[in-house]
């Protein structure tokens, strides 16, 4: 089964120093970044706004567990917005490239 993970990241740069990491550790396949994004959120009980850019990262159900852990290591953000949900469907090359995920050693 796939998964995807979304992610916030400060800026483009950092989106793709981190989901090269995940890449080469075997937890993703693919990580692709959106343009920038304006977001509005509470945090520490004040509401402030920023600049980021949205990513989504592929990967496999049985991994997904092990990137956001991963990813939440390597984020440079104090709390930062990771949510990952396994896909009901995918296209079958895309079911068998992401089953061929495994763990760099």
């Amino acid at each position: 089964m796939t998964a995807l993970i979304y992610c916030p990241f400060p800026n483009e740069e950092c989106a793709f120093e981190i989901g090269r990491e995940l890449i080469e550790e075997g937890l993703v396949a693919c990580i692709n970044v959106g343009g920038g994004i304006r977001s509005l959120f509470k945090w520490q009980d004040r509401i402030d706004e920023g600049s980021e850019v949205a990513a989504i990262l592929k990967t496999n159900a049985k991994l997904i567990d092990a990137a956001i852990a991963r990813l939440e290591h390597l984020h440079p953000y104090e709390s930062p917005a990771i949510l990952g949900w396994h896909c009901d469907a995918a296209g079958s090359a895309t079911q068998a490239w992401l089953g061929g995920l495994r763990p760099a050693d």
